[in-house]
């Protein structure tokens, strides 16, 4: 009787019958073998190297997943699913190759199985072994044999794998020589050192108090000194690294922000270690005493405006705002109606060209009170533009999410939604020193149509959307719509 992998070489073999390999014209199941070969230096699991026997049958045969299920269970099926990428038929495949990628990326940074990660980068070693040697005899000529024939771009598909790979998979020698691949094509694109043995420190938050929790990741308590920031599994080295050096430049232009000693893993996650003793976030504080919400209301407010009171340029290397807000639009609101995001994508090109510094998650869970003292961590998002922006970042954290839900708010904050409209609204008053109601009204209209774009980006990047969630997505399309109509400007 075959076992599972014999059974899937006569499968692969006979459905790649007749196709070749790009490139070198060789039969192509010579590169699921490939693909298998290296997944057995990594692992014996049978399961994970029939999927890397199987991993292109969806895509380039007749065979399909339900198939693939019934003759060697949901687990291959699920690992193959992963690699098989969305279909456009009414576009050139040249045409939706960036959608593609995004796509099937996201999938990898999602899952949790060792498997798929594995099959990625089995498979795109044996891709690039083969266009690092195409690349060594033709050069340059050989982009314009793919799909997408702009390196740029076959290079951020190459980087992002490698880094969302690393932690996983970084003492593996497929990952080394996937690394070292990289660097012949596109040389100093990573460390030479990541193709050499490192192993990040180990520690564990297992029994640590859970601080606060953002859309990066949580905040725990390790011990009475230090607290760690465990970023979740689609954050890469170069996410974590990023951040610490927007902390240090911040730091250096009087932001007051804690500033991270050191990388380390937290199982199969990146985590931040910061000194901050004795310390807690204002939500816990919020949390414990609602009453006292408007006093640390008047706490963020003066912050912010310590904040946006520094101004920055091109040269301190902090990106510019406005292209997260369209990214909002352009990843949401497009995919439902072009003319409205044109309107919007208007709105946010005719705000003012001013370079204050923006924190771009500035919320109650991510400032730490040390004897009194404000101090920021989150600084991923640090940028420069209108404050209109932070005003949208809090409008939508302390409202718009939990318009329909309550409870999202109060999970996320850990206090009532109650609470945290009032603190909206008092921060608001403090920030614009006024408690005259029409202007009050009216800087938060023009955060509302920002948050509404957020929410349907949030929805249109679930995956599947629901009959509720397109029932949700139109509402927010309808505010969206009177909200672009009645605004002439978002400045205020």
């Amino acid at each position: 009787m075959m076992n599972m992998l014999e059974e899937a070489i006569i499968y692969a073999t006979v459905l790649h019958q007749g196709k070749v390999r790009k490139f070198v014209g060789i039969p192509y199941i010579l590169h699921p073998m490939e693909v298998a070969q290296i997944l057995s230096t990594m692992t014996s699991d049978q399961e994970i190297i029939t999927a890397g026997i199987l991993h292109d049958i969806v895509e380039d045969t007749d065979g399909t997943l339900s198939e693939i299920e019934k003759r060697f269970g949901k687990r291959v099926a699920y690992i193959v699913s992963s690699e098989s990428e969305n279909e456009y038929p009414d576009e050139d495949r040249t045409a939706s190759w960036k959608r593609r990628k995004e796509e099937s990326l996201r999938v990898l940074s999602g899952s949790t199985d060792i498997g798929v990660k594995m099959l990625w980068l089995a498979d795109k070693l044996a891709n690039i072994r083969s266009l690092a040697g195409e690349y060594s005899a033709r050069g340059e000529e050989v982009w314009q044999m793919l799909h997408q024939s702009d390196p740029a771009m076959q290079l951020w598909y190459y980087r992002t794998i490698a880094e969302t790979l690393e932690l996983s998979l970084n003492k593996t020698g497929a990952f080394k020589e996937l690394i070292k691949h990289i660097n012949f094509i596109w040389p100093g694109t990573f460390d030479s050192e990541k193709a050499r043995f490192k192993k990040y420190r180990e520690v564990s938050v297992e029994g640590c108090k859970l601080l606060g929790r953002g859309a990066k990741g949580e905040v725990y308590r390790y011990d009475d000194e230090l607290v760690i920031k465990v970023y979740n599994e689609n954050n890469t080295y170069r996410d974590v690294e990023r951040e610490i050096a927007l902390s240090r430049k911040a730091f250096i232009l009087g932001v007051p922000t804690a500033i991270s000693f050191g990388i380390v893993s937290v199982g199969e996650r990146y985590g931040a270690m910061f000194e901050l003793v004795d310390s807690q976030t204002i939500s816990h504080f919020i949390a414990k005493a609602p009453g006292q919400a408007d006093a640390y209301a008047k706490i963020m407010s003066d912050l912010a405006h310590s904040i946006h009171s520094i101004e920055v340029t091109e040269e301190d290397g902090f990106p510019q705002v406005y292209d997260r807000l369209k990214g909002y639009i352009n990843s949401g609101i497009a995919y439902e109606d072009e003319t409205l995001a044109e309107k919007c994508l208007a709105l946010i090109d005719a705000l003012p060209d001013e370079d204050h510094l923006v924190h771009g998650d500035f919320h109650t869970g991510n400032v730490f009170l040390q004897r009194g003292e404000p101090f920021l961590i989150d600084m991923d998002r640090v940028s420069r533009g209108h404050p209109i922006a932070e005003i949208a970042d809090l409008y939508y954290f302390y409202v718009v999410l939990g318009e329909d839900d309550p409870s999202t708010v109060e999970k996320f904050m850990g206090f009532s939604y109650d609470t945290a409209q009032r603190f909206f609204r008092t921060f608001l008053v403090n920030y614009l020193g006024t408690e005259d109601e029409d202007r009050l009204a009216e800087v938060t209209e023009k955060a509302s149509l920002i948050c509404y774009a957020r929410m349907v980006r949030k929805l249109r990047t679930k995956g599947s959307i629901t009959d509720e969630n397109r029932k949700t997505m139109q509402r927010y399309m309808e505010k969206i719509s009177a909200l672009a109509d009645r605004l002439d400007t978002l400045a205020f």
